[in-house]
């Protein structure tokens, strides 16, 4: 079979697979669920034989540290997928909820609906977990989904889609409501972006050359962030301790994340109590520093380039800037950071709210580090991706970000006379 013959066959069985899920009750739904979430237990031991295969091959490729780490399948993160799973089990159903009725003049009541948006492709890079966490978003929010993993990853990809689908079996649902493309023909995602007939959005997850790649030639509406350049900004009315635990924490918890602070803004007023601190603490995580004049001046960085402030590093680097006032920061935010999660740390409230109201970000924080900027932490179970779109979907995207709303109208015999 021809790639392009394969990606037709995958794309029409997504599509019917879809059009039984919208008949597919919330007890179904989560049974699928809690069966993935039992048949990934069982698998553990093949998913690290599998992704062993993984690690060994992108050693021989000379992945990384950064990218060996999102691909490694660990127990703690395999306890992770399965708990994600049971999580999303728990959450509401958002599919057939009729909210905002009223009744018109005419005397017909009007609502909206939640639906699914049907299918919908997902291609991502490097993390395997990922597959759980878009299986199970997408399950549960009513969508049949096509998952193109990276090329690295694909041995443990597919030994998860096995889990997937023995828990879609077992609760009698399509298996080909969750279907991992098998091949790692690059042409395969060029294919999927270019199905409107069968692919309803596609969400690109991964370096900003995918995400800009996808952008740029689909024929299908896409989700999206193209990166996570996220700041944080400590203001002359900050608690210092709180401040250099929030920086600590959203620079090295993990650092090649999305939501890791990339630049740090400092009030002119405060740099000199707070800097030298953190450039210690982070000199013993083995943070590079780079910095503007004022910055220079305090600590030891190397000179930040106007491409520093733009750049997402996911990497053990951090910008600085010293900054006269909230305002310098918001505005320096807003032109080079990405629109992904920003945070403030101050104790003043009328600056916390209007950093809240003027920085154009998806997720901001308050005195809280930009690592919180997750699907899981806010609850959502996991999440889809993060979108720094302002249309349909923002942040974290969610069950309620995988679905649509649609007018329903309810009668009793009326009719319309002009």
């Amino acid at each position: 079979m021809s790639l392009e013959s394969y990606m037709n066959e995958v794309g029409q069985k997504a599509r019917a697979a879809s059009r039984q899920l919208t008949r597919a009750t919330t007890e179904q739904k989560n049974k699928a669920l809690f069966a993935m979430a039992d048949a990934l237990e069982h698998a553990r031991p093949r998913l690290k034989e599998e992704n062993a295969k993984d690690l060994e091959n992108g050693k021989q490729k000379g992945l990384d540290a950064a990218l060996l780490d999102r691909l490694e399948l660990n127990d703690a993160r395999i306890d992770g997928m399965i708990e994600g799973l049971k999580q999303v089990a728990t959450l509401p159903d958002p599919v057939g909820e009729i909210t905002d009725m009223v009744y018109r003049p005419s005397g017909i009541q009007l609502g909206k609906m939640r639906v699914p948006l049907g299918v919908i492709g997902i291609i991502y890079e490097s993390r395997p977990n990922v597959t759980i966490d878009a299986a199970s978003l997408c399950l549960k929010s009513g969508n049949a989904t096509i998952l193109r993993g990276g090329s690295e990853a694909f041995y443990s990809n597919q030994a998860i889609a096995q889990a997937v689908q023995s828990g879609l079996a077992t609760a009698g649902l399509p298996e080909d409501a969750v279907q991992v493309i098998n091949t790692v023909d690059r042409e395969a995602v060029g294919l999927l972006i270019s199905m409107p007939e069968f692919v309803d959005v596609i969400v690109p997850r991964g370096g900003k050359g995918l995400i800009e790649r996808i952008s740029k030639d689909a024929r299908v509406p896409v989700i999206k962030h193209l990166d996570g350049n996220c700041h944080v900004y400590i203001d002359d009315e900050a608690d210092l301790d709180k401040a250099f635990k929030i920086a600590m924490n959203a620079k090295t918890r993990r650092y090649g994340v999305c939501n890791a602070m990339e630049s740090l803004l400092v009030n002119a007023s405060v740099a000199k109590e707070i800097l030298p601190r953190l450039a210690d603490a982070l000199a013993e995580k083995g943070v590079e520093l780079v910095g503007c004049e004022q910055t220079r001046a305090i600590v030891e960085a190397a000179p930040a380039t106007e491409e520093d402030w733009y750049t997402e590093y996911l990497a053990p680097k951090l910008s600085i800037k010293v900054v006269a006032d909230m305002d310098e920061a918001i505005a320096h935010i807003n032109q080079y950071g990405s629109h992904h999660s920003d945070a403030i740390v101050s104790q003043n409230y009328s600056k916390t709210r209007a950093f809240m109201a003027e920085v154009d970000s998806s997720s901001v924080m308050v005195n809280a580090s930009t690592a919180f900027a997750d699907g899981f932490e806010y609850g959502l179970g996991a999440e889809i991706g993060i979108s720094t779109d302002k249309i349909h979907a923002r942040g974290p995207v969610g069950l309620i970000g995988l679905t649509s709303q649609k007018y329903v109208v309810l009668g009793d015999g009326h009719t319309r006379d002009n």
